[in-house]
């Protein structure tokens, strides 16, 4: 959250309130794309910890490595729908022709993270599984030192706009997902290791069925920012969209 202020307050203040009222206007698609993390995160972790206590370590590991792969998979293919279907979408979600430029442009570029932003809200939960919670505070903590250094490198700095803020978000969201990545393929302490794993369809749809709460909640919220920027839009135009921006931050 604190990062994600961040971001607003740089494009605000250098970019003005149109790149502003953009980003607020895609970036509940944008969270709905990488809630399916949160989904398989829950899911997956449930699972793998059960089988965990069961004291099959070899099949925990095997199950948490399919989770991996299924969540760079997906991410690859979200990443693809999204950077297809970002303009029509915008158009979708009440973007003005002085809006619609700055929403494509930071949402493909945003998008095209979502495998990153997928692996970071995976990891999230898994952390925890593997008896590594600080490991997954460093890691989100190293992603938002990150985000706001390069905010203010390229927005600042570079004066890049909207694109600046988007490509600072992604990297920083490759910092919060391949840290641990890197850290799980490697010999490590945790109780969880990634092994050479296979798509095991009916695991897969009990882990993400079990996630599937975390899914709802996050497209809930999501759909309700929605429908306010859409309304906000309608009768107040970019100033309500802004302001209602401001005090959701």
């Amino acid at each position: 959250s604190i990062y994600g202020v961040v971001d607003g307050l740089f494009v605000s203040n250098f970019a003005g309130k149109t790149p502003f009222a953009a980003i607020n206007l895609v970036m509940p698609f944008i969270m709905v794309l990488g809630g399916i993390g949160f989904m398989i995160g829950t899911g997956g972790t449930a699972l793998v910890s059960k089988v965990m206590g069961e004291g099959d370590a070899e099949k925990a590991n095997r199950y948490f490595s399919m989770m991996i792969l299924f969540t760079v998979l997906v991410g690859a293919g979200l990443t693809v729908f999204g950077l297809v279907f970002m303009r029509p979408v915008a158009l979708a979600l009440g973007a003005t022709q002085d809006m619609l430029p700055s929403c494509v442009l930071y949402g493909r570029i945003v998008v095209g993270f979502t495998g990153a932003f997928m692996l970071q809200n995976v990891f999230q939960s898994f952390l925890i599984a593997a008896e590594k919670p600080k490991l997954g505070l460093l890691a989100t903590v190293a992603a938002g030192v990150t985000n706001m250094a390069l905010d203010a490198l390229f927005i600042a700095g570079f004066h890049r706009g909207v694109a600046g803020a988007a490509i600072a978000t992604g990297l920083s969201q490759c910092v919060g997902g391949l840290f641990p990545l890197v850290y799980f393929l490697r010999p490590n302490s945790s109780r969880l290791r990634l092994v050479r794993t296979k798509l095991e369809i009916r695991v897969l749809a009990n882990a993400c069925a079990n996630g599937s709460s975390e899914l709802m909640s996050n497209i809930s919220s999501s759909i309700v920012s929605i429908i306010y920027n859409f309304q906000l839009l309608k009768f107040l135009g970019e100033d309500g969209v802004s302001a209602y921006g401001v005090l959701m931050y």
